[in-house]
Parts: structure tokens; C-alpha cells; sequence
């Protein structure tokens, strides 16, 4: 999806890093988009024409999340990728989907559609840095769980200065450790090589509400403070600068996989979920009912 519109305009005996890379990819393909307040109506019914297109041509995968607190009216489209390759596949499956749905004339329209609703648009690749996550899952039901309950992520981008991106991994290793052994808390941790400038890498965590942001690890703690005194002073002198932003995440306009949406399907699909509760009557019924 990403890149369709930045041309218009994520055994038994397989070790927990290996196996969070073969199911949940080593990229993450970030489109992100600023909306035009007047037009976030339209915004949002194209997207969600978009979304109900794939789904139903078995088309490509996305997961949409909007900043509520940061820069607003801002939207994030991601795909895990597991290559370069696959990146290029979900575009085809992309395009696939809306031409099945609307054929060439109506998806040249719902992309005019589209960038006419949005100031600015931009694309990232980002290697996920399992190196540097903390307590990544490492099986596809638990990691499809985290997401399926996930409603709320907090994200920080750090940018690092040229030549102290070993020395901000090395302070994020030390988080990690000391994390790790304290709390179940989950991190990830991307490093972004395509679409920004500078040397940014993002720290994300997944929550299933607002409040639960109240029960996050305080590296103080879990450091000591002292240790941590050091850490923070290791962290200050590698970056420039870092932004937190919460965001929530949008069903309406995602296209997430069916292992996703069936751990909560009233979220996920509330529409499909109505329809199969409400089904429409048969022609037969309705005549019977008639007479």
C-alpha cells in the first residue's frame, strides 16, 4: 500500500531471533501520511474502500494507526516485510486487489481521491532490530495475540548522531538487559534505512489500553540508580534529539491477517461480524413472509 501511493504523490528447535524473523519479518514498509483536517471524511471513506477491496481480493496487508498525541492528523499505514522482494509483492497484491474491485479507471480515481485528501505523504523501510527488542515473542500464536489486543502504541524516534550509532545500541542492549530481567514488557525496535535522513531508530510498545501505559518498567529500578545515571548520560551524549508520540490503532482502514483479526473480531472486522450475527433472508424466506 505504501508504495502505491508515494508513486502517486512490516521447528521445536529454532532459537527466539530466528523464529520472531521468520514470522514477523526482518522490514517494516511505513507509509505515512499528513490529513487534510476538511478533509478527513473523505479521508477515511477511501481508505476504508481501499481496506474492504484487499480483503476481499485477498490483496495486501496493512495495519493503520493515527498520532492522538503528537503532530495531529497524521496516519500510518505498516506492513511487515520479510525482504526487499516481498515489499515489491505487496504492491502488486495491492494494485491486484483495487483493479479486481474497480477496475483501471476507478483505481486511477480513488488514488486522485486519495491525494486529495492529504497534505503530504512519506515512506520508510525499516530493518527491525531484533537484536535490540525487548522480549519479542517467539511464537506465531503469541505474537498474533500482542497485536490482536493491541489499541494503543507508544513510540519513540531517536535520532542518533553520525557516528555514535554503536554507542546508542550498545545503551539500548544495556535497556534491554536489565528489562528483560524484571518485567514481561514487550519493545520493538526498528532502525530506519530508507525514507528519513539521519541515523533514526524507533522504540515501540504495544498496549491493549491508555491505562496500561501506568504499569511500564522504570529503568531506574530496574537499573539501579546509579547505573542508570550512567545510562541516561550514554543515551543524551549519542542522540540529537527523540520524540514520544501515542497513537491508536484503526481497524476501519486496516487489513490485517486473519490470524490477527480473530483473536478480537468484534474489533477487527465489527462489520463482518454483525452481518454473519444478522444474515440477509433468503429470496424464499422474504416471498413466504410476504404472503
Amino acid at each position: 500500500m505504501k508504495l502505491l501511493f508515494a508513486t502517486l504523490s512490516v521447528s521445536f528447535f529454532v532459537t527466539p531471533l530466528t523464529y520472531a524473523q521468520q514470522v514477523q519479518g526482518d522490514y517494516l514498509d511505513v507509509f505515512i501520511v499528513k490529513v487534510r483536517p476538511e478533509k478527513r471524511a473523505e479521508f477515511d471513506a477511501v481508505n476504508r474502500r481501499i481496506a474492504e477491496a484487499n480483503r476481499k481480493a485477498k490483496g495486501d496487508l496493512w495495519t493503520a494507526v493515527e498520532v492522538q498525541y503528537g503532530e495531529g492528523n497524521v496516519v500510518q499505514f505498516v506492513s511487515p516485510r520479510q525482504s526487499y522482494a516481498a515489499i515489491a509483492a505487496g504492491f502488486t497484491a495491492f494494485m491486484g486487489a483495487i483493479n479486481t474491485a474497480y477496475g483501471p479507471g476507478g483505481a486511477s480515481k480513488m488514488m486522485a481521491d486519495f491525494n486529495n485528501t492529504i497534505f503530504s505523504s512519506r515512506s520508510e523501510i525499516r530493518r527491525r532490530r531484533w537484536d535490540l527488542s525487548v522480549n519479542p515473542p517467539t511464537d506465531a500464536d503469541a505474537y498474533n495475540k500482542l497485536i490482536g489486543e493491541t489499541r494503543w502504541l507508544r513510540t519513540i524516534r531517536i535520532n542518533v548522531k553520525n557516528g555514535r550509532e554503536a554507542d546508542f545500541e550498545e545503551r539500548a542492549k544495556e535497556a534491554k538487559a536489565a528489562i528483560e530481567k524484571g518485567s514481561k514488557w514487550v519493545f520493538f525496535i526498528s532502525q530506519v534505512i530508507a525514507g528519513s535522513p539521519g541515523n533514526v531508530y524507533y522504540v515501540t510498545t504495544l498496549q491493549p489500553s491508555l491505562a496500561a501505559f501506568d504499569s511500564a518498567p522504570k529503568l531506574p529500578e530496574l537499573m539501579g540508580q546509579e547505573a542508570f545515571e550512567r545510562w541516561v548520560k550514554g543515551v543524551s551524549e549519542a542522540e540529537i534529539t527523540s520524540e514520544t508520540t501515542l497513537m491508536r490503532m484503526m481497524p476501519e482502514i486496516s487489513n490485517v491477517p486473519e490470524e490477527i483479526a480473530k483473536v478480537a473480531p468484534d474489533f477487527w472486522q465489527p462489520k463482518r461480524v454483525a452481518a454473519a450475527a444478522h444474515p440477509m433472508p433468503k429470496l424464499a424466506d422474504t416471498a413466504k413472509a410476504n404472503h
